[in-house]
């Protein structure tokens, strides 16, 4: 199965989200530390919409459905 991008994705936007969030705490830059938080909350948002994809391809694939591709 190749790599879902949604799940790519999410993991560049938290761990950038990540170090924005320390480099606002340690500069005490307080709008850089929230645009961190907003960013890393986005990446765990879409890690969890990549998780949910290949769960339904998963279940597709026992049942014997194939997927449309949009």
């Amino acid at each position: 199965m190749e790599p879902n991008k949604d799940k790519v994705k999410g993991t560049i936007n938290d761990f950038a989200g990540d170090l924005k969030e320390r480099v606002g705490r340690a500069t005490q830059n307080q709008d850089l530390e929230n645009e961190g938080t907003i960013q890393k909350t986005k990446g765990k948002i879409q890690k969890v919409s990549g998780a949910i994809q290949d769960a339904v391809k998963q279940g597709q694939a026992l049942l014997g459905i194939k997927s449309k591709k949009s």
